[in-house]
């Protein structure tokens, strides 16, 4: 039901791209904090919807379909904007490209197992792939205008570079999962 209070959290995620995407074009602090909050509070709603529809067997198809959909356009979209507007470094564009094509990857080969009816668990590692994305992305979405002592850019930078690793080592998984899948459909 789309209506559901999990299903509301997870169209949120979609429905705040604006705001993030919109901040890269106005001046100020204030603005990169804004956009800052606004992920950070878009990131919990990522854990809360699924934690909500489980508890509250509001598990649906539409929150199936559109919760990996909303992190994807929220990552992608941030990971673009830093890159566009020169908040991450000319190196760093590199793990930002390694963590999109891992999530076209996966979203490829979620696909076409559903076809074969092979489900692509997400597995702990994954997880913790998507930790670091959440730490890197809003900590970079501040930049310059968070804490000096921090050293915002260089953490949010850093977090992004093993979110990739991750990415790399969890896409490889996947991938391989896929395959093994393939195999078994081609016998």
């Amino acid at each position: 039901m789309i209506t559901s209070l999990p299903n509301i959290l997870t169209l949120s995620r979609i429905a705040v791209i604006p705001i993030v995407v919109g901040s890269f074009y106005l001046e100020g602090d204030w603005a990169r904090w804004v956009a800052c909050w606004v992920f950070v509070a878009a990131a919990v709603t990522d854990w809360f919807d699924g934690y909500l529809a489980r508890s509250r067997n509001q598990v649906s198809s539409l929150g199936r379909f559109l919760d990996p959909i909303a992190d994807k356009l929220l990552v992608g979209s941030t990971l673009f904007m830093l890159a566009t507007f020169d908040r991450i470094g000319p190196a760093s564009v590199l793990p930002a490209l390694i963590i999109l094509l891992r999530e076209i990857l996966v979203s490829g080969l979620r696909e076409f197992l559903a076809e074969l009816r092979v489900g692509l668990p997400v597995t702990k590692l994954a997880k913790w792939k998507t930790g670091f994305q959440m730490v890197a992305l809003p900590v970079l979405l501040v930049g310059d205008s968070g804490p000096p002592i921090l050293y915002p850019k260089m953490l949010g930078e850093a977090c992004l570079w093993i979110a990739a690793g991750l990415t790399l080592v969890t896409g490889w998984d996947y991938l391989r999962a896929g395959i093994e899948a393939l195999r078994e459909d081609e016998k």
